[in-house]
């Protein structure tokens, strides 16, 4: 392990409110060994700012890595070359074009009807009545794994999630896993033929037009799903609770002094669905006094990077007006989310102005329960509106 400060922390606590733990590390030199989580943590913007970006030190690629056994190798534990080629061919899928022409309509289509079905209804769980239907749907069109419900896309999405977060090898969430993927993969074959047949701008097809290995186009796109689905999910729910208990900033939204845009920007900033990635030192490595040697594993803490007081103003303050052009909530360098320009569509420019424009005096009717650290986000919003 690294010559990091060893720092203990209290696994329960840190799942149900990673922040004041992430303060301290800040407040006590930023990298320390949490043998909790057998990982160094990189909790300064600037340190993960800086070594996110030297892959030949904090490699992507972990052999060794529960990703790799239970989902396949993706793009996502690739660097270099690889990783570059394999970004160049899922691009047609995710570009901002192809996320404005082809698939902002269909995210509009998606949350329309969902608002159709609840505004009469009075009150939901905006997470399970509105947020995950409504990430589900778009990732099954962007993934084209059309013939895959939201409620499945969303249990194989969490599934993954536990699987490659299982470091206490539960064996019962490694089968649960397993499952999951398994459901993932008959999905894909039921689809594959329709997409040889009528080719579109989807994950799934533009790997196969490409001639991506039916291996690497599998594990790509469940990366797509294990990523794509509880993070929009998490900031849709996550982003309207934060307005409705912040009605002055909701008021600036609607009177246009601001957009949702701003509020989706602040909000991934301040909860960071995505609050962890992994890194293997691939060589050792001295950074900032700390040694480190091969194998070393590593968390760069997006989540706390984002509310590093030398860079950000009152961070644990949410406040739509702040510059966040710092945040780092969708990574930094070769591995920034390939996903960002469908989520910011997503999520500003359909779910948030749909929702708060068709349910009238929307109102937060209990606290919801957030937990997380290394993806974080609301269990239930639950709502009423007139």
């Amino acid at each position: 392990m690294s010559t990091a400060p060893k720092f203990e922390i209290d696994p329960v606590a840190f799942k149900a409110d990673p922040y004041p733990t992430l303060a301290e590390l800040r407040k006590n030199g930023g990298i320390h060994f949490v043998p909790q989580l057998g990982a160094t943590l990189f909790t300064k913007r600037a340190d993960i700012f800086t070594c996110e970006k030297n892959i030949a030190v904090f490699s992507s690629v972990q052999p060794e890595g529960l990703m790799n056994k239970l989902m396949g190798l993706n793009m996502m534990r690739k660097d270099g070359p690889e990783h570059a080629a394999e970004r160049k061919a899922t691009f047609p899928a995710l570009s901002p074009r192809t996320v404005m022409d082809a698939w902002l309509p269909e995210f509009q289509a998606a949350a329309d009807a969902l608002l159709d079905q609840l505004e009469p209804i009075g009150q939901a769980d905006l997470v399970r009545d509105y947020a995950l239907p409504l990430s589900g749907a778009a990732l099954g069109v962007i993934t084209g794994l059309t013939n895959m419900t939201p409620q499945e896309m969303d249990r194989t999405s969490q599934g993954m999630i536990d699987g490659i977060a299982n470091y206490a090898n539960d064996p019962a969430v490694e089968s649960h896993c397993h499952d999951c993927t398994a459901s993932i993969d008959r999905h894909i074959d039921a689809m594959k033929p329709v997409l040889q047949a009528s080719p579109n701008k989807s994950l799934l097809s533009v790997q196969m037009q490409a001639g991506l290995s039916d291996a690497t186009t599998r594990a790509n796109v469940k990366l797509a799903i294990s990523g794509g689905q509880n993070e929009p999910r998490d900031a849709i729910a996550g982003a309207a609770w934060a307005l409705l208990s912040h009605p002055d900033q909701l008021a600036m939204v609607q009177n246009g002094d601001t957009d949702w845009r701003a509020a989706f920007e602040e909000y991934a900033r301040w909860i960071s669905p995505i609050g962890m990635s992994p890194r293997r030192i691939a060589e050792a490595f001295d950074y900032n006094g700390v040694n480190f040697a091969p194998e070393d594993r590593v968390f760069f803490m997006f989540g706390s990077a984002n509310r590093d007081e030398t860079v950000f103003d009152a961070p644990e303050d949410f406040d739509i007006t702040r510059n966040t052009s710092p945040a780092i909530a969708f990574g930094a360098g070769p591995h920034f989310c390939a996903g960002a320009a469908a989520s910011r569509v997503l999520i500003a420019q359909v779910a948030l102005p749909r929702l708060f424009a068709r349910l009238k005096n929307l109102r937060v009717t209990h606290p919801p329960v957030f937990t997380g650290w290394a993806f974080r986000g609301p269990l239930h919003l639950n709502c009423r509106w007139d």
